[in-house]
């Protein structure tokens, strides 16, 4: 059996290393992990996305409708990863968008959140939607949402990994002055799914 993930969302969000805790959480468990990342423009704020398979699969690409999982780190790119999904995958968004600079620069307005958590809902099995942004600065900085959408990876029933396994890998892989606060908001992302 292979356990799909697609994460997507810009560059500076802590997608890599959200890939790496998790990867490294399978190796520990003595699973077969393989990964494939697309850092796009990441360094100006451009789409990033990894593509994480837990299992025995040996090609790192998720076939589009094969995602069991989709981590959107930011609203619209939850849409635009939408064709990873099917009618059997769990969704876990991050509600709060990044806006574009070219939004802020031309006469276009970034789409309404419930349009986009409906759509989601009309496409895929399950969608867990929450403020990770708020999550994060409530645990004490704003770098620490990327635990916050791994802790509520690991809040879905159909995730592979055990959750403490997850912690250890956060601790082994943080820094250790942030890691409370990655703790803390890892927790509050799991709650939120729980």
């Amino acid at each position: 059996m292979t356990y799909n993930m697609y994460i997507c969302g810009i560059g500076g969000q802590g997608i890599i290393k959200t890939s790496i805790v998790i990867g490294e959480t399978a190796l520990k468990e003595n699973m077969n992990v393989v990964m494939s990342e697309i850092h796009g423009m990441s360094q100006r704020g451009g789409v990033v996305s990894t593509e994480l398979k837990i299992g025995e699969d040996k090609s790192p690409i998720i076939q589009n409708g094969c995602s069991d999982l989709l981590l959107a780190f930011e609203p619209v790119e939850a849409i635009r990863a939408l064709e990873k999904t099917s009618k059997d995958t769990s969704v876990i968004v991050n509600t709060s968008p990044v806006l574009p600079s070219t939004i802020n620069q031309q006469d276009v307005n970034y789409p309404n959140i419930d349009d986009i958590l409906s759509e989601l809902d009309s496409k895929v099995a399950e969608v867990y939607s929450f403020d990770a942004n708020k999550i994060a600065l409530n645990a004490g900085h704003p770098l620490s949402m990327n635990m916050a959408m791994v802790g509520a990876s690991t809040a879905i029933s159909s995730f592979p990994l055990d959750k403490d396994d997850v912690i250890t890998t956060m601790k082994d892989n943080l820094p250790p002055k942030s890691i409370d606060i990655n703790l803390k908001a890892f927790e509050d992302g799991y709650n939120c799914c729980k």
